[in-house]
């Protein structure tokens, strides 16, 4: 796990000081250490503020949903209001502050906004829709447990959509994390079938997301950050949500206008500042470390809001759950072990590759000598 900024302790590494000695022989100062201590407190520094923002979001959202809590039931509603609230801020950052850059190459086209960005966002949509659904029915341990289905469903897609090749130990990994979930749901002591049919579609929505993120826009050779996705994704997100808030939350919103006081603009505030400093928090996690360190933190987070959900919420953990869950773990595990070994494979290959490249001055100079051992070759036989 590297840090961005381990570029100036290898600069610093070539750089040779010589010195004169009294008897006039110049020696080579010893190089100074690489600072690799500062790259991993730095990459933990960025992991551990990755899991708090994390952590925090899926707190209060759990408290502001649950009926028994904040008591606002509208999942819909409060998503809308993180996505406006994202969407502003993302367009100050692009526009006026100009954080960031928008993608030049190939430029965001009104076509191609239509026919990639449309439906990322439709799928972002149902994904949050879905997701912030399921903290009304079911605990926040369950939820976590039921997330490790998430590799499942990617890998699934992904060899379906033919962007991953289909490889037999994957698919037996795969077979138990669902075993593992599967055990899990079976120990759960507070299952509700909706709240799980809640989740399984978030999980299924966010993974068909990443794959198409994959084939419409990477493929593609367009890049997004979490910021300029946020630019893009949200405003058409916002859009979609409105036909489901409309038909859904919107009469019953206007009833308890009726009968109570307003939402708290301050737990509302906050909340939607807590989930754009998560995004943040991705941009720079995954910019400074990468995005599979991003997954690995996942697992610790999980483990922490199961904690958390067991000894503060009392939500209610079994050891059957624990078990499932250990099982799902393990699997999750050598998922990532897996991603790590095969992206450590394609770079040896790169710098193989690289390494493979004859150098122009060796391609001039061969080119040279070949008249001139022509040259030789024709006078012998003269």
């Amino acid at each position: 796990m590297g840090a961005g900024d381990d570029t100036a302790p290898a600069k610093a590494a070539m750089e040779v000081s010589s010195v004169s000695s009294s008897s006039t022989s110049a020696s080579t100062a010893p190089l100074p250490p690489p600072s690799v201590l500062r790259s991993v407190l730095m990459s933990y520094a960025y992991v551990g503020i990755w899991i708090s923002l994390s952590f925090s979001v899926i707190v209060y959202n759990k408290y502001i949903l649950d009926p028994k809590m904040y008591g606002w039931p509208f999942p819909i509603s409060l998503t809308m209001i993180h996505m406006a609230f994202c969407a502003t801020l993302a367009a100050l950052l692009v526009r006026v502050l100009r954080v960031v850059d928008v993608p030049a190459s190939p430029p965001m086209t009104p076509r191609l906004y239509a026919a990639s960005v449309v439906p990322i966002g439709a799928l972002y949509a149902l994904s949050l829709w879905f997701s912030n659904s399921a903290y009304i029915y079911l605990s926040v341990s369950f939820i976590q447990m039921l997330k490790a289905l998430m590799p499942v469903a990617v890998y699934s897609l992904a060899v379906a959509f033919r962007t991953d090749s289909f490889r037999r130990a994957s698919m037996l990994n795969m077979l138990g994390i669902s075993a593992g979930v599967a055990v899990a749901a079976y120990g759960e002591a507070r299952f509700d079938a909706f709240g799980v049919a809640l989740q399984l579609a978030a999980v299924a929505a966010e993974a068909t997301r990443l794959v198409l993120i994959q084939i419409l826009l990477t493929s593609r050779g367009m890049s997004l950050n979490p910021i300029t996705s946020l630019y893009y994704i949200a405003p058409c997100c916002l859009a979609f949500l409105t036909v489901p808030w409309y038909a859904v939350e919107l009469p019953r919103l206007r009833a308890a206008a009726a009968s109570a006081a307003g939402p708290d603009v301050f737990v509302f505030g906050t909340n939607s500042l807590c989930a754009f400093a998560l995004n943040l928090a991705v941009f720079l996690l995954v910019g400074k470390t990468s995005a599979l360190t991003m997954n690995v933190a996942g697992v610790v987070k999980d483990w922490l809001l199961i904690a958390f959900s067991w000894t503060v919420i009392k939500d209610t953990v079994t050891p059957v759950n624990l078990a499932g869950y250990g099982i799902a773990f393990l699997g999750v595990a050598y998922y990532n072990h897996a991603k790590l070994q095969g992206l450590k494979a394609k770079e040896a290959e790169r710098k193989a590759a690289a390494t493979a490249v004859p150098k122009p001055d060796d391609a001039e100079a061969a080119a040279r000598l070949l008249p001139e051992k022509d040259g030789r070759d024709g006078d012998r036989k003269n």
